[in-house]
């Protein structure tokens, strides 16, 4: 099953409708699963890895198969819908891209994940580049610790 999203500027459509219509406009085919793997990344409140995102998306549709899933990841961040959280053990997981100047705080027993404004690091970037020689282009800043439901 194909959808077809209609979006006008003005239109205010929930998280996943939005990330629909941007997979479409880029050329992207709005099938079952990938409406389904939008779904649960817009609603996920933790990073997820791909084999989590792949169980959760067979609840809903059994024939789902992992390269979607790993494909969909791909066009999802390549787009900036979603970004790449890395994990101490090295396994990346994705969660909804942070809005504007945002930061990430992630709970490290449940992975539970929370975006907050920060503060401005451009004295830090600024002295990073002169030590360094870098052109600093982007940053994310990620902290870890425990939420207060783990402790």
């Amino acid at each position: 099953m194909i959808f077809i999203i209609n979006m006008n500027e003005n239109s205010t459509l929930p998280l996943s409708e939005h990330w629909l219509y941007r997979l479409q406009a880029s050329g992207y085919r709005l099938t079952h699963p990938l409406q389904i793997i939008v779904e649960i990344l817009a609603n996920a409140t933790r990073a997820l890895e791909p084999l989590q995102i792949y169980d959760l998306g067979r609840q809903s549709y059994p024939k789902m198969g992992l390269v979607t899933v790993y494909r969909a990841l791909e066009k999802m961040e390549e787009l900036g819908l979603i970004q790449r959280v890395h994990q101490a053990d090295g396994c990346h997981a994705y969660l909804r891209a942070a809005n504007g100047h945002e930061h990430l705080l992630f709970c490290r027993n449940c992975g539970k994940a929370v975006f907050f404004s920060g503060d401005d690091i451009s004295s830090l970037i600024d002295r990073v580049t002169s030590q360094s020689g870098f052109v600093i282009e982007d940053h994310w800043l990620q902290l870890v610790g425990v939420c207060a439901d783990c402790r």
